[in-house]
């Protein structure tokens, strides 16, 4: 039965998103052609669908290079974001300090950063892998400190009167406590993930998805352009997936998993 009921949620869920993918192509092609708009601004799905057949082994190498900076730059990202709020909820007096620097840096738009970064790291992976490395800690960081600062009270009390000293309620009563917060950050930033890397080709690259949209656009190959988004977001969606599929090993006695 349990079998059962898993393989209906997972019916289910295909179902509703392929009912979703075939009402916003069909809205696509509505858009086109109420609005009667020119290939070169806005073109059809099919014509979308027939570039990744024709162009399948260009797209899939240029997927790959922004593929490997999303993973480098994401698990980067996590785990300084984690390694952050664990700082931050284990010596307090320094994330009085801490804290306000990170939000400040938070506020600067990704697009003033990433010239710096090519400036500083190069044309090459490394100034992409920094971007999304950035744009990935701030809601790692931010979700898991907050997870760490919203121990149950009652917990930590009973832990307190165990014996347990600050590290020890840390360690054994915080730290798993807030692990579904954790996910939660790294849920956030696995869509925002694929951003960092193609912020970071837009700017300046040889290789990856945003750098082939670039050229496409200037050659106003918008079939290409398209394709390339399309790839994309199904990365995205995928990146956002794997993690919810991994929270439940790491947090099996939660219910919100």
């Amino acid at each position: 039965m349990p079998g059962r009921a898993g393989l209906k949620r997972t019916l289910s869920a295909v179902l509703t998103f392929l009912t979703i993918v075939i009402g916003l192509l069909a809205l696509w092609q509505a858009i086109i052609v109420l609005g009667d708009l020119p290939r070169y601004i806005l073109p059809p799905p099919l014509a979308v669908l027939a570039k990744i057949g024709t162009a399948h082994a260009m797209l899939l190498e240029e997927a790959l290079v922004t593929l490997r900076e999303i993973l480098a730059g994401f698990a980067i990202g996590a785990v300084f974001g984690a390694a952050a709020a664990i700082l931050i909820s284990a010596f307090p007096r320094i994330g009085r300090f801490i804290w306000p620097v990170l939000v400040v840096l938070q506020s600067f738009p990704v697009f003033v950063i990433a010239p710096m970064l090519v400036l500083w790291f190069g044309f090459g992976i490394a100034s992409k892998v920094v971007m999304t490395t950035i744009i990935v800690f701030f809601p790692v960081a931010s979700s898991f400190a907050d997870g760490l600062r919203r121990t149950d009270p009652e917990v930590v009390a009973a832990a307190r009167l165990d014996g347990a000293g600050h590290f020890e309620m840390l360690r054994f009563i915080r730290l798993p406590l807030a692990l579904p917060q954790l996910f939660s950050g790294l849920r956030i930033a696995a869509p925002l993930a694929p951003l960092g890397a193609v912020v970071g080709e837009w700017v300046g690259s040889a290789g990856g998805l945003g750098f082939l949209m670039v050229q496409a656009n200037a050659r106003m190959q918008t079939e290409t352009v398209f394709a390339a988004m399309l790839i994309l977001a199904l990365e995205a969606v995928l990146f956002r997936k794997a993690v919810d599929l991994a929270a439940p090993f790491f947090t099996r006695w939660s219910h919100e998993d």
